[in-house]
């Protein structure tokens, strides 16, 4: 039998589009897998919407208070029981190929962490600049300069490296956590294949580059313990390869 899959949603506020991203999810060819989704006290009827699906795969948990993306992820991956770990933001989309050829790259490999190329959208999930393109191998070091691990195009091994939570003091809790992983393995490994759709809201709050920049100055000054000067140079190289990974100029 086919290893057990973890699929990590954090859900606040998604009635809009959980349903294409829900359909992805029940489209999968890869079968075994378990959906951990932790809602955020939506105030929209996002739970009802979920709710509406009777498959014990889906796995849903209303939080008693809201306490972010990071929290919610963490408490979906408290109560995960797979292998491998995938995530999926409750407005994104895997192409129904995703889950197999993610783990069998992983298998047939004897690597503990991939990431694919994913399509960058609009809300319509129409594509708006080129695919994000999975083709380099990433490790600590270069993961500190840009991060090119998404949630959505990212899966690791439990088996081979245990559980990472997320910092949920940081508002960039994913490079954070991807960082503590990529600090306990040699590298994490592209696959070359565009197997996600990275929704692209325009209220999103990691659209909003310019208002981020300390968050990220305080990844590499109190999450990664640099000096202040370390941080600041990591902070303008992760700012300016962020304008060439959005802009329609280099894209």
């Amino acid at each position: 039998m086919k290893d057990l899959v973890s699929i990590i949603t954090p859900c606040y506020n998604s009635a809009e589009f959980i349903e294409e991203t829900i359909q992805s999810v029940l489209n999968q060819t890869y079968e075994n897998w378990e959906w951990l989704i932790s809602d955020d006290l939506s105030k929209d009827n996002t739970v009802e919407i979920i709710r509406k699906y009777n498959d014990p795969r889906i796995k849903l948990q209303v939080l008693e208070k809201n306490g972010g993306a990071g929290n919610a992820r963490n408490n979906s991956l408290e109560r995960a029981q797979g292998r491998y770990i995938a995530f999926l933001d409750s407005d994104d989309y895997w192409y129904p190929n995703y889950l197999e050829t993610m783990t069998n790259y992983m298998q047939e490999h004897q690597v503990e962490l991939v990431y694919c190329n994913y399509s960058r959208c609009n809300e319509q999930l129409e594509p708006i600049l080129k695919d994000f393109l999975a083709d380099k191998v990433v490790t600590f070091s270069n993961l500190l300069k840009t991060c090119r691990l998404a949630p959505v195009s990212t899966m690791y091994d439990t088996k081979r490296v245990g559980k990472f939570l997320f910092p949920v003091k940081s508002k960039r809790e994913d490079h954070v956590m991807w960082l503590n992983l990529l600090k306990e393995i040699p590298e994490g490994h592209p696959v070359k294949q565009t197997l996600a759709k990275y929704r692209m809201r325009e209220n999103s709050v990691s659209r909003k580059k310019k208002n981020i920049i300390k968050d990220q100055y305080l990844v590499y000054k109190d999450f990664m313990g640099f000096s202040t000067v370390r941080s600041l140079y990591y902070t303008a190289n992760w700012a300016l390869n962020g304008f060439m990974k959005y802009s329609k100029f280099f894209n």
